[in-house]
């Protein structure tokens, strides 16, 4: 435990029922919360900055939102892979976040999974995945990359099988 304490003594605490942050190859019925991570973020407000240099005010203003927004996001939003599904967690409290789009949590059993994705696998900003547990005929979810990409694809290996595709190179 003394181990695990020292590897994510740098990542914030996260409080979620009983989430506790473990090991990447940690067993399956341990709770796996992946690290916040900001590449994609700070890579969209860079490009704002370069837009805004080349007088292209508007992209500029589009990707700054969007980056602006995705880092909010990022600081309050967490995967929780719990031992039988996934849930989407809304800030440091232990709420699952509401489906804006479908209605209903933002949790999914992982065994209603039908395939998962990231795109792009070698620079990875959306994972995607489809479940039958929210309609029948399947579900479809894409999320931006907010965490760090090697621990969100070696927990969905884990927990959902490999992809179609076979993941990041």
């Amino acid at each position: 435990m003394a181990e695990l304490v020292q590897l994510y003594a740098q990542r914030p605490s996260v409080p979620c029922h009983d989430c506790r942050v473990v090991k990447r190859n940690a067993a399956a019925k341990d709770t796996v919360i992946p690290a916040p991570a900001f590449g994609v973020q700070l890579g969209l407000l860079g490009l704002a900055g370069t837009s805004a240099y080349f007088d292209n005010y508007i992209l500029a203003g589009l990707l700054g939102i969007l980056g602006t927004f995705l880092i909010f996001q990022t600081t309050r939003l967490k995967f929780c892979f719990r031992p039988d599904g996934l849930e989407v967690v809304l800030g440091e409290s232990d709420d699952v976040a509401g489906n804006a789009f479908v209605g209903g949590d933002s949790a999914w059993k992982y065994d209603t999974f039908t395939n998962w994705e990231f795109w792009w696998p070698g620079f990875p900003v959306l994972v995607y995945f489809k479940e039958t547990q929210t309609k029948p005929e399947g579900q479809i979810h894409f999320f931006p990359i907010i965490f760090n990409g090697k621990e969100l694809y070696d927990v969905m290996v884990e927990r959902c099988g490999t992809t179609q595709n076979s993941g990041p190179k």
